[in-house]
Order: structure tokens, then C-alpha cells, then sequence
């Protein structure tokens, strides 16, 4: 809003923009996630982790250079033609990763954990984001994509589930237990076996009444976050003159809730009530969350609201478990 529509409390071209991006980025998320995370089972999670890793770094980098409105634009294409490519496909593959090493009945708990360890990374940005200027921000961010992509080069131990069988068919007729094997893919031509149609992507959907429902609740579910996370700063801008901090001070309130949930009560729910239960309990709270942002009277509202984040929460790692179990491990 500084560049495109400075000094003002509204925006309706910046809500534009955002909305065309979230829609680009949207369809070729859905191109390029299931190519990506069909190629990691076949060539392993670090290897195509890397080009997302190293590509995220440059619109980064163009915004800690400058924030006019030409630089602007210039990270406005950036960002929306790598968001295609690599959106998503970091948390995804190092879910995948994490299924690769830990057995059914824990997922639900490792993938909460590992939910939980974002959220409390999402916490410490904030809260350098609400001490810094913008420009110290886009330059802090720019140096931690940095030290995130060299530290997963250097450390991460690479894993890879088919070595021998490169052609093995998306659908598999066991589940054997998932296994550490280190590879490199032998020939372009195996690159091109890993490649699959969307014909196989959707028998691969219908294989199975819970994998359907599960793809129809993540669809939905994703779709209100997009439409509320799209707009509910500028909401809160033109309504109530928020400003940086105090969209701080809500980010923070929502990710150490959401932290301490998924480090602490998840854990602990997960084995008791189940995935299902736990689905269910995080898609009423989201419900109840997004209502009360779209009747807010008053400007406390929004904080009272972000508190419920200690339960919808659930949601995302409860559809990630229930899916995992769904799939075996060529198709993680």
C-alpha cells in the first residue's frame, strides 16, 4: 500500500492485485505441487527441494533492495511466476520427508510438531517484523531464505523411497513400510517416467472415498483462508486504521497460540480423540474465527478472534495425517 497508494487508509487496487496473484499462483500450484511431490518420491525431498529453496530468495531480495513502485512491480512478477512453480512445495516436501521416517500411528503428532515448529518460527518473524522498519524487514528476510536454503545444502540428509523401480505406478497395490534409500536419478529418460497425467493425479483422488472427502474439506477449507488472509488487512486498515504493529501484535497472538497448541495439546489429543474428531474441532473454531472477523464492531474483535487459533489449528496436520495414511510411500 506505501507504493501503490501512499498515505491512504484504502487500497482497492492493491486488493486487486493480491487477488490476481493468489488466482495465478493458485493454478499453478495445482499444475506443478503434484509434479514436484512426484518427483521427490522418486528422486528424493532434498533434491527438489533445492530449486523452491533458491528460487524464494529473489523476490525477497528485490524488496530489501528497494520499495518503490517500479521495484514494486518488478517483485510483483517475480512472486507471482515463482509462487507457481514452488508455493507450498517446501512444507509439503518436508511432510513428505517426515512420513519417509516416521510410522502411521505418529504422523499425526510429528506432522502437528512440525506445524508447531513453523508456527513458533512465524512468531519470531513477526515480532522482529513488529521492532523493524520495512526495509530492515525485507532485508532480514532476504539473509534467513538464505541461511535456510545453504543449511538445507549442508545438513539435510537426503532420502529417496523407489531406487530400482522408477516406473512404479502411482497407485500402489501395498504399503510397505517406508524405507531410507539414497539415489540419483540414472537418465533423463527416468525424468520423464516420473512425470504424470492428471488422469492419473484424479484416479489416484478417486482410489479412495477418504482421500476424496479429504481433498473436498482441504479445497474448502483452503479456499475461505485465501479469501480471509486476502483481505482481511486491508479489512482491518480501512475499518479500524490498524497499522504495521498491530497487524504484529495479531499475527504473534495467532502463532503462539497456534504454537503452543500443535507443541503441546496436539500431542496429547491426537492419540486420544483422533484425526477425525480433531479435523472436525479445528473446521467449527476456523468457522467461528472467520465470523467474528467479518461482524467485528470494535477494534477488539480481531485479537479476541485470533485467539481461537489454539484450536482450528488441527485442521491442516489432522488432513495431512489422514491423507499420509491413505498413501504409500512412492506416493507420500
Amino acid at each position: 500500500m506505501a507504493a501503490l497508494c501512499p498515505g491512504e487508509d484504502e487500497c482497492s487496487l492493491a486488493i486487486y492485485l493480491t487477488g490476481f496473484q493468489q488466482a495465478m499462483v493458485g493454478l499453478g500450484t495445482l499444475v506443478m505441487m503434484p509434479l514436484l511431490g512426484n518427483l521427490s518420491d522418486k528422486y528424493g525431498r532434498k533434491t527438489i527441494m533445492t530449486l523452491p529453496m533458491i528460487l524464494t530468495i529473489i523476490p525477497i531480495g528485490i524488496l530489501s533492495y528497494s520499495r518503490t513502485k517500479a521495484f514494486f512491480y518488478t517483485y510483483y512478477v517475480f512472486k507471482i511466476l515463482i509462487s507457481m512453480l514452488c508455493d507450498g512445495s517446501v512444507p509439503c516436501l518436508a511432510l513428505a520427508y517426515v512420513a519417509d521416517n516416521v510410522t502411521e500411528g505418529r504422523r499425526a503428532t510429528a506432522f502437528g510438531i512440525l506445524s508447531g515448529i513453523g508456527s513458533a518460527a512465524f512468531v519470531c518473524g513477526t515480532l522482529s517484523a513488529r521492532f523493524l522498519t520495512a526495509a530492515q524487514t525485507c532485508q532480514v528476510s532476504a539473509l534467513m531464505a538464505v541461511i535456510a536454503a545453504v543449511y538445507m545444502l549442508v545438513f539435510l540428509r537426503d532420502s529417496i523411497i523407489d531406487e530400482n523401480n522408477l516406473s512404479t505406478p502411482i497407485l500402489s497395490a501395498e504399503k510397505p513400510a517406508a524405507i531410507k534409500i539414497e539415489a540419483k536419478p540414472k537418465s533423463n529418460v527416468q525424468l520423464f517416467q516420473a512425470l504424470r497425467s492428471l488422469q492419473d493425479l484424479a484416479s489416484f483422488l478417486t482410489s479412495s472415498l477418504t482421500l476424496s472427502q479429504a481433498a473436498i474439506v482441504a479445497f474448502f477449507s483452503n479456499l475461505a483462508d485465501a479469501g480471509l488472509h486476502g483481505s482481511m488487512l486491508y479489512y482491518l486498515k480501512a475499518q479500524f486504521h490498524f497499522d504495521k504493529n498491530q497487524f504484529a501484535d495479531l499475527m504473534v497472538i495467532a502463532g503462539v497460540t497456534g504454537t503452543v497448541s500443535q507443541l503441546v495439546l496436539m500431542p496429547m489429543l491426537a492419540p486420544i480423540l483422533g484425526e477425525a474428531k480433531l479435523l472436525s474441532i479445528g473446521l467449527f473454531f476456523g468457522c467461528i474465527h472467520m465470523f467474528l472477523y467479518s461482524i467485528a464492531w470494535s477494534s477488539w474483535v480481531p485479537y479476541a478472534s485470533a485467539m481461537f487459533s489454539i484450536l482450528y489449528v488441527f485442521a491442516q496436520p489432522c488432513i495431512r495425517s489422514i491423507v499420509s495414511k491413505q498413501a504409500g510411500p512412492h506416493e507420500q
